[in-house]
Formats: C-alpha cells, sequence, structure tokens
C-alpha cells in the first residue's frame, strides 16, 4: 500500500474512531453515572459528612438536590456540548482546538473520579468506566491523532484548560437542567 493511501486510511480512523469516538465512550461512561448516582446520594452521603466534616454545609446541599431527575437532565444538556465537540472533531480530521480540548478534558475528568474514589475510600459514580474506558480511550485517540500529525503539543497550560472547561462544562450542564426543569 503506498503511503498516500496509508494516510487516507489513518485520517479516516482518525475521523470516525477518535473524534465520534469521544462521543460514544463519554455515553457508556455517563450511563454508569446516572444509573448510579441517585442511589449513591442516598446511601453515601450520610457518611461522608461525618468523615469530612470541613465541606461547606452549601456543598452537601447541591449534593442532596441532585435526584435522579435532575441529574439526567444536566447529563442530556452535557450531551450537547460533547456532542458538539465530537463532531467538529469529525469535521476537521481532529484538528479542531475545541475537540482537543473535550478530549483532553474528558480524559483528565477520569482520573478527577479515580481521586474521587480514593479520596472517600469507595466506589463514586464514574469511578468504574474511568479506568476501564475513559482514561484508555482518551489515551488512544491521542495516539491516533499524534500519528496522523494533527495533536497540538499539550502543555500545562492546556491540561489546566482542558479540566477546567470540563469543571465549567458540568457546572453549567446543572446550572441550564436546574432552569429547564423549573420552568416545567
Amino acid at each position: 500500500m503506498n503511503t498516500r493511501r496509508q494516510g487516507a486510511d489513518l485520517n479516516e480512523a482518525v475521523r470516525a474512531g477518535a473524534t465520534l469516538g469521544l462521543f460514544a465512550a463519554w455515553a457508556l461512561h455517563d450511563l454508569e453515572e446516572v444509573a448510579m448516582m441517585p442511589r449513591w446520594t442516598r446511601t453515601r452521603l450520610p457518611e461522608l459528612r461525618e468523615q469530612i466534616p470541613g465541606v461547606p454545609e452549601a456543598v452537601w446541599a447541591r449534593l442532596e438536590s441532585l435526584d435522579g431527575r435532575r441529574f439526567a437532565a444536566a447529563v442530556g444538556v452535557m450531551a450537547v456540548v460533547v456532542g458538539a465537540a465530537a463532531a467538529d472533531g469529525y469535521r476537521t480530521g481532529g484538528r479542531s482546538a475545541f475537540y482537543q480540548q473535550a478530549l483532553t478534558g474528558f480524559g483528565l475528568h477520569g482520573f478527577v473520579h479515580l481521586a474521587q474514589a480514593a479520596a472517600t475510600r469507595g466506589y463514586t459514580p464514574g469511578s468504574v468506566t474511568s479506568p476501564l474506558l475513559v482514561i484508555p480511550f482518551t489515551a488512544w485517540a491521542r495516539r491516533r491523532l499524534r500519528a496522523a500529525g494533527v495533536l497540538q503539543p499539550t502543555t500545562a497550560r492546556d491540561l489546566a484548560l482542558g479540566l477546567g472547561t470540563a469543571a465549567a462544562a458540568t457546572a453549567a450542564s446543572h446550572t441550564v437542567a436546574d432552569r429547564l426543569l423549573r420552568a416545567r
């Protein structure tokens, strides 16, 4: 096979697997969160309140208010963001800064789930699919992008920006979901 053809195949793999795969990996990961968050919140929060007394009351109140309906609505809002990033990545052959930042944020948020599980000394929603799906998918997609010559070099600033953007998108999705549910 000539080099030009190999590059075309690689670009298609980047376009389909690494870009649209972001949405698929995110959806599977968030299914775990949607399925487990309501029960985890009911059963673990009282215990965590005792174990970690320094957490502000507003944080506990916010976590307790996350019933299944509210959490699922926030995940639905986030689906729009992740879907847009994946589609932009596909459209640009993986070159999109929006897509690459979303991919970075997705991978880093997997480590946040693992840190949460370690800090609480137990299961937290998202901690099962993070090491099995989120982190490996992100590493695989980044390797594909790098092999295709489209991955932008990642600096410490990019890592902070990716994680910050993921946190901001999460907060915004919960805010939008709250407003949508209140409007009903």
